[in-house]
């Protein structure tokens, strides 16, 4: 049996330590990273990642960023719920989003297993690509909130201020012999919160698509207030 020293980690299916140090340094190299601590256990299980970084990307693309390179490099799996990102003001601008933000839909996929669903949502704005994930029931009734979700994920790429966004509900209804997809928003600003509502009318019969322009019609008049 392979035993960790104090800063190893024995990572699951792999016949050598994984050199915490080293998966460190890895880290800082990512642009908007500026330092890293991984805490393992007496087992050699990773219990905590700490990153401190810049203000350039939301915490949730930097989380991302941890774990594209942990498994990458070193084949390392890091659960994101372990992981902390505290971010200090510096002199390096945030992207933020420009008067008239008005990101476009790339492409909406979904992929079922079994009675699982994975919902993906890309948009694009200004030669920025960002694709959103969401996951649930292969139930009909769970599709229209998985895409209104997914666009969610994707709006926070591309814009930091989204992080304050949050679905209430996603539908689809008939309207004067008409399919609209509806989507109602909620805008948390402590200590208010602001619901809003999108709208858009189904084209083709493609609901998946209505709900996404319903998400951005909701969104894009509020976003750049902010």
């Amino acid at each position: 049996m392979i035993e960790p020293d104090d800063r190893g980690y024995v990572a699951p299916g792999l016949s050598t330590d994984v050199d915490l140090l080293e998966v460190e340094r890895e880290l800082c190299r990512l642009p908007e990273v500026d330092a890293a601590r991984l805490v393992a256990g007496e087992h050699g299980r990773l219990l905590e990642v700490h990153i401190l970084a810049g203000t350039g990307k939301t915490p949730k693309q930097i989380v991302r960023d941890v774990q594209s390179v942990a498994i990458a490099s070193f084949g390392l799996e890091v659960d994101r719920r372990i992981v902390s990102v505290v971010q200090l003001g510096d002199d390096r601008e945030p992207r933020l989003p420009p008067v008239g933000f008005r990101p476009q839909i790339d492409a909406i996929t979904a992929e079922n297993t079994g009675l699982r669903s994975l919902v993906r949502v890309n948009l694009r704005h200004e030669g920025l690509d960002a694709v959103g994930f969401a996951e649930g029931s292969v139930a009909s009734a769970s599709r229209h909130r998985l895409v209104a979700v997914a666009t969610l994920d994707a709006l926070r790429q591309l814009d930091p201020h989204a992080e304050c966004l949050d679905l209430d509900s996603a539908v689809v209804v008939r309207v004067n012999g008409h399919d609209v997809a509806v989507v109602t928003v909620t805008y948390v600003v402590p200590p208010s919160e602001l619901v809003v509502s999108g709208s858009a009318v189904v084209r083709g019969h493609q609901d998946s698509d209505a709900v996404a322009r319903a998400v951005l019609d909701a969104t894009n008049r509020h976003l750049p207030a902010l």
